[in-house]
């Protein structure tokens, strides 16, 4: 470990290492200098991540991009680069490693603790709309090929639908009912941007509460984090999947579906914070569709869960018998829920947008 920090441009010795955060993918510590200074070190998980180098890539374009554009110096993660100019460090053994200014001042929520947090998670995610808005989203790597296109997770899951690998499909005939009724419109967002009717942005995809920095003693968002997943896509993509977590009465493994619905008052939280953020940045088709946005995500989310389930439980890790399964018809309940609710949804948006 000693031989990895010294492989970067600290200002001082490091005397102070430790597992840090409760992130799941990528190994994180905390170093602290003899000048008092602390740094965020991360091991890259490339099992997950099989490109590395345009990873990190996108990472510092679009860091460096946020830091000119930022009042506040903690309004974006600044990395510290290896002794060799690289935004990142390989060591002997051939694992990738970065570093980044440890942010002070500042806390990581696992989740809400008041509605005005999940204003505050919509207004950084705005605000990350807003500030790159102007980034060339086309120069970016797609860090996990076709990640949103929704007709592409439906070719996926019609394979395993076919192969049937686990021997549950005629179980689960309900939910593969549901979702290949819904097929013709899974392309919609995908066919907007191909045909130049919507912009390709720069978007986070990964959109949750616990990949903001907020002000320790105020809970005001200071910048985004977990950039892993950054590349070009649509701005509806972000929004959606923060309704389809965030704005859910619900677990999503919750196995009492009455229980599960979609919060129009969290909904019109999100919204109006996400859209203060953006300020105006959105096309006019891009508020239109918003509301398709977050069905969009959900749907989407609910065919990997049929699709694992389906395949045998080989990509989401789980904790009990056909829990895939129970996660598949949280996201379809809340699908059906959007359904009902989508003229309600539009009028916020239009409403918030004023």
């Amino acid at each position: 470990m000693q031989e990895i920090l010294n492989a970067f441009r600290l200002k001082g010795n490091p005397v102070f290492c430790q597992r840090f955060g409760e992130g799941h993918i990528n190994e994180t510590y905390l170093t602290t200098c003899d000048t008092g200074l602390s740094y965020i070190l991360q091991k890259i998980n490339t099992n997950t991540f099989k490109d590395p180098v345009g990873l990190m890539e996108n990472v510092s374009a679009v860091t460096n991009f946020l830091a000119k554009n930022s009042e506040d110096p903690r309004g974006a993660m600044h990395i510290i680069y290896a002794k060799d100019g690289k935004p990142y460090h390989v060591d002997e053994k051939g694992a990738y490693w970065r570093m980044y200014d440890f942010v002070p001042s500042s806390i990581c929520l696992q989740k809400a603790e008041t509605t005005q947090d999940f204003y505050n998670t919509g207004l950084a995610f705005g605000r990350f709309q807003k500030l790159l808005a102007d980034f060339p989203a086309a120069t970016l790597h797609e860090s996990i090929p076709k990640f949103h296109d929704t007709r592409d997770r439906y070719r996926q899951l019609k394979e395993a639908i076919a192969q049937d690998k686990a021997g549950r499909a005629a179980s689960c005939q309900a939910e593969i009912d549901f979702a290949l009724a819904r097929e013709a419109e899974a392309g919609q967002i995908v066919e907007a941007l191909e045909s130049g009717r919507m912009p390709w942005r720069v978007t986070h995809n990964d959109t949750k509460l616990n990949n903001i920095l907020l002000d320790y003693d105020t809970h005001e968002p200071l910048c985004v984090i977990d950039l892993d997943t950054v590349m070009p896509g649509s701005s509806l993509y972000d929004f959606g999947d923060s309704i389809r977590f965030g704005a859910a009465t619900a677990a999503e493994d919750e196995t009492d579906l009455s229980k599960v619905s979609m919060s129009l008052d969290l909904f019109e939280v999100y919204t109006r914070g996400f859209l203060t953020g953006c300020g105006g940045s959105l096309t006019e088709l891009e508020l239109q569709m918003l509301p398709i946005g977050a069905k969009m995500m959900t749907l989407e989310c609910g065919t990997r869960f049929l699709a694992d389930h389906l395949n045998g439980d080989v990509y989401f890790r789980i904790h009990r018998e056909n829990h895939n399964l129970d996660r598949c018809r949280t996201q379809f309940k809340l699908v059906a829920d959007m359904e009902s609710k989508m003229d309600q949804m539009a009028e916020i948006v239009r409403q918030c947008a004023k």
